[in-house]
């Protein structure tokens, strides 16, 4: 079975690598679902990591429904991927109505012609799963992320059979939750990748700052944050 590892950074990718893992999937922040990894992370595991690497194409936190300003950043930002000779990449478009920007996503897999596709875990908010599988399978995607709409891999086992055993071109590839103690159940069905983060937390600091810098307001899937243009037009004004 071929592991595929998200790794969130050079070491990660380094780890993942020794470890023995079968391809990495690149991207930063994992808190947030990941995001497209800087250009500099980019260059450092082209030249330091020889397992094929697939790079997340996401390019802010939060819906898979995109302006077409972010629109163009993606394709942008494939164009690069397969200018530095990349394996892969992993991405992926919805409309707001849960179901796959097709056009759209279309567009993505031709940018991205020469490198394996996987549509990731947008996967996961579609309102009809055995279409979707068919309409990706249909526009040539290789991979499908998935934990079959549920909290984890394990608890979508049943939606993961089902789209494993009607697609052929297309592979399902089970992620979320994958661990050690659930790795059998997906060997024992037939699936031939899964996916995972491996993770563990390393202490860096002696003591814990005096100023949080993360902000948990900023962690929603159904509302976007932007610099509003009154907001600081109001202060701008205010200082002059």
């Amino acid at each position: 079975m071929l592991v595929e590892v998200c790794a969130n950074s050079l070491q990660s990718a380094l780890n993942a690598e020794n470890a023995g893992a079968s391809r990495i999937e690149l991207c930063s922040e994992l808190a947030v679902g990941g995001v497209t990894p800087s250009y500099g992370l980019l260059k450092s595991v082209k030249k330091k990591i020889s397992i094929p690497v697939h790079v997340l194409i996401r390019p802010r936190s939060g819906d898979f429904t995109y302006s077409d300003a972010d629109f163009q950043i993606m394709q942008q930002d494939i164009e690069l991927c397969s200018a530095l000779g990349f394996e892969g990449v992993v991405s992926g478009i919805l409309k707001d109505d849960f179901t796959i920007d097709l056009e759209r996503t279309k567009a993505l897999i031709e940018s991205a012609k020469g490198m394996k596709f996987t549509f990731h875990r947008a996967f996961d908010w579609i309102k009809n799963p055995i279409e979707g599988a068919l309409q990706l399978e249909g526009m040539g995607v290789n991979y499908i992320l998935t934990s079959g709409q549920q909290k984890s891999a394990a608890l979508g086992i049943d939606l993961l059979n089902e789209l494993h055993r009607m697609t052929s071109s297309c592979e399902i590839m089970p992620g979320g939750g994958v661990r050690m103690d659930n790795i059998h159940v997906f060997g024992e069905v037939g699936f031939t990748v899964v996916h995972l983060s491996g993770t563990k937390f390393v202490k860096t600091l002696s003591e814990r700052p005096r100023v949080e810098m993360n902000s948990t307001s900023f962690l929603r899937e159904d509302t976007i944050a932007f610099s509003d243009v009154e907001t600081i037009r109001e202060i701008v004004n205010a200082v002059k």
